[in-house]
């Protein structure tokens, strides 16, 4: 066996062009046979296993279906509670902290323990929670579990420590804070209303103690009955019954009276002298018909009912009651009353839940409220209650990400320093205005600029063709910057243009962003097949946009049969399958457009990105153009890339001209790789050395053909035709057991067949790591072509009994870059079991090849070159990577006239899975960044003296390693695996297989610790890291499992350790995969406590508090504390200890604000029961002496008699 492996090796080494054979079974780190060891270049690895780990670091957005909300009026946080599980609490601007329930239960409802560090959660799996925020990350302290009872309103008092729990049965527990253990006190639904009551009073939904004394706790059934309970006597003190249902009830803080809101869209007041009745019943949106009946309202689900010193007039402020016929075609509303004065705020989403903000903490307080804070489905704004026109705050917060839902994401660390204060002076022009002018009101905890860090930002693209620029220092997120690309275009009118056809609702989403800060040019490819070029201008400016369109579309019924290509194999039409000119013979008119059309006339841009070139592809044959895959873009070179399933474009931006338009196929030249196979069920019928001088002819054409004349559009003979070649070559390509798809077997892997069903491929939009919009649809079979070649040849150009290899859609262009497109039952299976099939059955199948990444650098395009130039990489949906080398004239004057020469140079490496990255290092092992033009102001004023030229920035590979000789390594990175070859030999130093079992989403070369590693995300959640140029495992950690396909569409590394992906619709979650970056964590996060003495209690007057003062103390330990209580049924709930222990939640529960807090209460307590058992004691004393007078008198009395007299 091991001598016909020898043997093997052999053949491989000396297959015709010399071209490496690289070993894809290989472990990680073993130098591949024949080519040169690591040793050989000399490159000192530095990173291992201990610099990495993985950490979520910050989550920014908006809380993705927010269920709750709460606030600490003396901390000032806030906390918004989810239907996930999550709890964002949020302070002044940089203390955003998110966590989050192990179960995933929906959050019903947060309460803080207000000033004391510590929050409580009411989850839907009846479980309470108390949380410890006195650290930076806040931690469970404890946990209780009811399993008989539902949980439906939870309310603490402030300064308490006996949180009062409301269920679904009616029944009313209590639960002790700092043991968090229930009390043997409950109150029973058939105790709080009469017993003449046959029906069920509903569950609890509101639970209060009265202001005017502690001891009155008020309940709300949701029937319309409200009680309250007397919790020293054990009884009731008063019963109230309405008709309709209630939602909440506030109470007026003198105590007398409180407001209910109700189902029928009405608000009724009571007065606690007189509760028969209400005192007061109002519709605020509801007027009396003619008839005399009310009109029907939508239900007041809350309402607050709040005092103001400056004013008389209290303030009613409540959610919903607008009557049926307004709000049908109304927004949510708000509403504000104050006295007469009735304003109404409409919203943009449905209103979750709203909270009014108050100076004081004490309920028996006038109010005086400030701000209301209302939580949305999708938005949070916070009112200004102070100025008469309620204007809202301006949110510190990046609640706007998802304002168009997110279609792509790109991350930069380390960029130019002066990049980002130079975007947010451009993008402070677009800021809205009419906001409130008093600070943010939600202020609470402290965060501090970190030592570590950088300049970063974080771009993220949408579906309405927007793209924002983030600033991501320091772990915060800043909106810098917002780019409009739906500006370019003309607005469609309806009936016309191909938009509407192509994409109903986004046409302009966008699908991917390239950008270089230095150079600060951006490209912006959107869902219609469109390239836009934008350059950076701090001055206005009224110019003309540029359009080139493409025709970059291939025939889908083209069937080659094996028997017409081994018999005739000569010259056909080229047009039958290469992308044509738009003025070509044979293509329609109306076919000849674009989806969408640029402006035409002039167009004045405002300072910052503005628009200078747009590139289309066009329709063809009543076909769609097919989405772009890849794109890169140089601005050294002036050159822009893109390709899709048909081919490649290349344009010279400098030049403004289309500089090669080339199918896929084409791209490989007489070099194509099919042919180097030994094993072929059909012979070669010419020698090798005909091939070979084929070959060498073929280039230097296609390097003469690919000229860009100015005068030309883009020449329509750059073409290959696959018919055009020898025998061999169009048989290989055209046999259904042809080698072609042998080596689709031996690079693919055995059983390997794609299995996607078929509701989940319109979202799978290019999972690689290309993203477009959710209203993308997927790539489609192309119809019969009516004009053209005619049908009846077609047919007789089948071989008897022979599939026909139809060229169609490719699967790469649809999601996730397979070269095998399945339309049957299989595909309804796991929709992540990735596997192409090696049997001949898959010629079948619309296959064709797609151009998946591209990179522009300097390398060396041929073995034999001594130099490097530039070069584009093209990596394909085959696992193919070709090179193609440029020739761009050096001097300024002559690249703006003189044309640039560019074509295929026989380089052919090949890799299993799709080509997802390329990167290139120096023989030192350090990353070669690519060529750029420093930027400077296009419509800046010019200096007649100094004339401006451009000035690049060439980071070549020979430049920085002297010692180390010429070439460098080119790390190329596959779905599957991963190889560093050394340039210019070609020689594959390095393989790894990275998965078997599962496929790469997104690999990055980044650099972490002052060094470069390969960081990969994998279908199945795992990140891993691998160290350059070795491709050794560093890390290999299961971090989440896909089960969003927004994850795959969004996951992006970039340098530093850092990487992010959009965890939900409106969420982007941050990590790092650095160790330092994770010990270093704690001292970036901000802290959400800060010690603040609790502000005390006002002083009542004297008469007020002689009259109406609280007569009694209310000791709530007395009642509610085991000895008096007793201890609750352990089968009504089930305590589950945190993590922290009970000592640590002692000391988290009672800080040290709060110790002093209740040590002063304890003293005044203390104070009174002295005072109490002094008179006591004084009572004991008379009656003492009354009792000794009492015994001497009868003593006296009965001095002299005798017993018998007695």
């Amino acid at each position: 066996m091991k001598k016909f492996r020898k043997v093997l090796d052999g053949l491989s080494s000396s297959s015709p062009g010399g071209v490496a054979s690289p070993s894809c079974g290989s472990a990680a780190g073993t130098p591949t046979a024949h080519a040169p060891t690591p040793q050989d270049i000399h490159v000192q690895e530095t990173l291992v296993s201990e610099n990495f780990q993985i950490c979520k670091t910050v989550r920014h957005g908006f809380p993705y279906q927010p269920t709750c909300l709460a606030f600490d009026p003396v901390q000032k946080i806030l906390a918004i509670g989810s239907r996930t599980g999550g709890i964002r609490i949020l302070g002044r601007p940089g203390v955003d902290c998110y966590s989050q329930h192990e179960s995933g239960a929906a959050v019903l409802q947060l309460q803080f323990l207000i000033n004391e560090g510590a929050l409580v959660t009411a989850c839907a799996d009846d479980t309470l929670h108390l949380w410890n925020l006195r650290q930076r990350r806040p931690a469970i302290l404890h946990s209780l579990k009811f399993n008989r009872e539902r949980i439906t309103f939870c309310h603490l008092p402030f300064q308490s420590k006996w949180l009062y729990v409301g269920t679904e049965r009616g029944n009313t527990h209590i639960v002790n804070i700092e043991s968090f253990v229930l009390s043997g006190y409950v109150i029973m639904w058939n105790k709080a209303i009469e017993l003449a009551t046959k029906a069920h009073p509903g569950p609890v939904v509101h639970l209060s103690d009265s202001p005017k004394d502690e001891g009155k706790l008020l309940i709300g059934f949701e029937s319309g009955t409200v009680v309250q309970w007397d919790l020293r006597a054990k009884k009731v003190d008063f019963r109230i019954y309405y008709d309709e249902a209630i939602h909440s009830v506030s109470w007026h803080h003198e105590g007398k009276q409180f407001m209910c809101s109700h189902s029928d869209g009405s608000l009724t007041m009571w007065n606690l002298r007189n509760t028969a009745r209400p005192i007061q019943i109002t519709y605020p949106h509801g007027k009396i018909l003619k008839d005399g009946r009310k009109e029907s309202c939508k239900p007041i689900l809350k309402v607050e009912y709040k005092t103001s010193r400056n004013s008389s007039e209290p303030y009613v402020i409540f959610s919903g009651g607008l009557s049926y016929d307004k709000s049908g075609g109304r927004r949510p509303t708000l509403t504000i009353m104050h006295g007469k004065a009735i304003t109404v705020l409409e919203m943009d989403h449905p209103i979750v839940e709203f909270l009014v903000l108050c100076d004081t903490p004490y309920s028996n307080e006038v109010q005086d409220p400030y701000a209301v804070v209302v939580l949305l489905e999708k938005d949070f704004i916070v009112v200004d209650l102070t100025q008469s026109n309620f204007p809202i705050f301006e949110n510190p917060y990046p609640m706007d990400i998802h304002e168009s839902p997110v279609t792509c994401t790109a991350y930069f660390a380390e960029c130019p320093p002066d990049i980002i204060p130079i975007l947010y002076s451009i993008g402070a022009k677009q800021k809205k205005t009419g906001y409130s002018h008093k600070e943010w009101p939600v202020s609470g905890g402290t965060w501090t600029l970190g030592s570590q860090t950088y300049p970063e930002i974080i771009v993220t693209g949408h579906a309405d063709g927007t793209v924002k620029f983030w600033d991501a220092s320091a772990i915060t997120l800043q909106m810098l910057y917002k780019l409009k690309t739906s500006k370019v275009f003309e607005k469609p009118k309806a009936g016309e243009g191909r938009a509407g056809e192509l994409v109903e609702e986004d046409p302009y989403a966008v699908q991917m962003v390239s950008w270089c800060p230095h150079s600060r040019l951006f490209c912006v490819v959107g869902i219609s097949a469109h390239v836009i070029l934008y350059r950076f201008s701090k001055h206005d400016a009224n110019t003309q946009i540029v359009s080139l369109e493409v025709r970059l579309q291939f025939d889908s019924e083209d069937v080659i049969s094996p028997s017409e290509a081994e018999n005739n194999p000569c010259f056909s039409d080229p047009s039958s399958h290469s992308p044509q000119p738009p003025g070509s013979p044979g293509s329609g008119t109306q076919d000849s457009l674009p989806c969408l059309k640029v402006k035409s006339r002039p167009v004045r841009m405002p300072p910052g990105y503005q628009a200078e070139m747009v590139v289309q592809l066009q329709w063809v044959d009543g076909e769609p153009p097919q989405q772009i895959t890849s794109l890169d873009i140089n601005s050294a070179y002036g050159l822009l890339a893109f390709g899709n399933c048909n081919g490649l474009t290349v344009v010279d931006f400098l030049q403004k001209t289309i500089l090669m338009c080339m199918g896929t196929l084409d791209l490989y030249g007489a070099a194509d790789p099919y042919q180097r196979l030994t094993r072929s069920p059909r012979k070669n019928r010419q020698s090798t050395s005909g091939l070979t001088e084929l070959s060498d002819n073929q280039v230097s054409m296609d390097m003469e053909r690919s000229k860009s004349p100015t005068s030309v559009p883009y020449p329509s003979s750059l073409h290959y035709d696959p018919r055009s070649m020898p025998e061999p070559v169009a048989s290989l390509r055209a046999s259904h057991c042809s080698p072609v798809f042998y080596l689709l077997d031996n690079v693919k892997g055995p059983g390997r067949k794609l299995s996607l069903p078929t509701d989940l491929k319109t979202d799978l939009d290019h999972v690689n790591g290309h993203c477009t919009s959710p209203t993308s649809q997927p790539c489609s079979v192309g119809k019969p072509r009516i004009t053209g070649v005619p049908e009846g040849p077609r047919l007789t150009r089948r071989g008897p009994g022979r599939p026909p290899f139809r060229k169609a859609q490719s699967a790469a262009c649809m999601e996730i870059s397979l070269p095998v497109s399945s339309h049957t039952e299989e595909s309804r299976e796991n929709s992540f079991s990735r596997s192409r099939s090696s049997s001949v059955s898959s010629i079948d199948r619309d296959t064709k090849e797609s151009v998946t990444t591209l990179q522009f650098g300097e390398s060396y395009g041929r073995k034999g070159d001594a130099l490097p130039t530039a070069c584009l990489w093209v990596g394909t949906s085959l696992g193919v990577v070709l090179l193609l080398p440029i020739s761009i004239p050096t001097e300024e004057e002559e690249r703006m006239e003189e044309p640039i020469t560019m074509g295929p140079s026989g380089t052919v490496l090949m890799l299993k899975g799709s080509v997802l990255r390329f990167a290139f290092l120096d023989c030192g092992g350090a990353l070669i960044q690519s060529p750029y033009e420093v930027w400077r102001d296009p419509n800046g004023p010019e200096d007649p003296d100094r004339p401006r030229r451009r000035k690049l920035i060439n980071f070549s590979p020979s430049s920085s390693q002297e010692a180390c000789g010429d070439g460098h390594l080119a790390v190329v990175c596959s779905e599957k695996q991963a190889k560093v070859i050394l340039m210019p030999t070609q020689a594959v130093l390095f393989t790894h297989n990275i998965t078997e079992s599962s496929f790469l989403l997104r690999a990055d070369v980044v650099s972490v610790c002052n060094s470069v590693c390969l960081a990969c995300f994998c279908a199945n959640g795992h990140i891993m890291t691998l160290s350059l140029p070795s491709l050794r495992p560093l890390m290999d950690i299961n971090y989440l499992p896909l089960t969003d396909l927004r994850i795959a569409r969004t996951f992006v590394f970039t340098n530093g350790g850092q990487a992010l992906y959009l965890s939900s619709p409106t969420e982007i979650q941050r990590l790092t995969y650095s160790q330092e970056m994770t010990d270093n964590l704690q001292d970036m996060l901000g802290e959400l406590f800060t010690p603040i003495e609790t502000p005390e209690a006002q002083n009542k007057g004297f008469l007020k508090g002689f009259f109406g003062g609280n007569a009694q103390t209310f000791d709530r330990e007395e009642l509610f504390g085991e000895a008096a209580a007793g201890k609750a049924s352990r089968s009504l709930a089930q305590h589950i200890p945190g993590p922290m222990g009970l000592e640590n939640m002692k000391a988290a529960a009672g800080g040290v604000v709060g110790d002093l807090a209740r040590a002063r209460i304890a003293l005044d307590q203390r104070g009174e029961r002295l005072g109490e058992l002094e008179e006591r004691t004084a009572l004991m004393m008379n009656s003492a002496e009354t009792f000794s007078t009492h015994a001497h008198q009868v003593m006296l009395k009965h001095k002299d008699k005798k017993w018998y007299q007695l």
